[in-house]
């Protein structure tokens, strides 16, 4: 369930595509009562490869949203593409949550559930099958599919690790 926030008050924000894949309402309970307050996960990313994620919390909505766009910025890590796809399939892996991540032709479009869909959008990647395969706690799914796609190589990549030269490997 994600949400295209379109935050584009000034020219320094308005080269990320911010999208809010959660919002959580949270409460604490102490001797006064409950304390309530928000909790939002975001993503944000430039649509050119590189994307984020961060989690903010607050009294008010708005706030954590804030945080958690500040946080995503901080955590910002570049991925490989291949086109308009990724170079080859992956399964990403974090707590519970796992997600397979494959390539596809071109026009395919975004195969997706929310919380992938809003990662791999902000990634900028057009073309991709996915499948959440153990939890859909987006926290989870969100960590799992970043850990999916920190961890992809291209030819080039794999072909100095091996020592040989990219021609040989294809």
């Amino acid at each position: 369930m994600a949400y295209n926030n379109n935050r584009n008050q000034d020219a320094a924000q308005s080269e990320y595509i911010e999208k809010v894949v959660s919002l959580n309402r949270v409460s604490k309970t102490v001797k006064g009562g409950r304390i309530m307050k928000f909790s939002a996960l975001v993503v944000v990313g430039d649509g050119k490869g590189k994307v984020g994620y961060g989690l903010g919390k607050a009294a008010e909505v708005s706030e954590a949203i804030r945080k958690g766009i500040e946080d995503a910025k901080k955590n910002l890590t570049t991925i490989v593409l291949d086109g308009t796809t990724i170079p080859h399939e992956i399964i990403g892996v974090f707590g519970a949550g796992r997600v397979l991540l494959k390539p596809a032709p071109e026009g395919t479009g975004v195969i997706a559930g929310g919380a992938v869909r809003a990662v791999v959008e902000a990634a900028g990647i057009k073309n991709i099958r996915t499948k959440c395969l153990r939890t859909n706690n987006p926290n989870n799914v969100v960590a799992a599919t970043m850990q999916g796609l920190m961890t992809l190589r291209n030819v080039e990549q794999v072909a100095k690790i091996r020592g040989k030269a990219p021609e040989d490997i294809r």
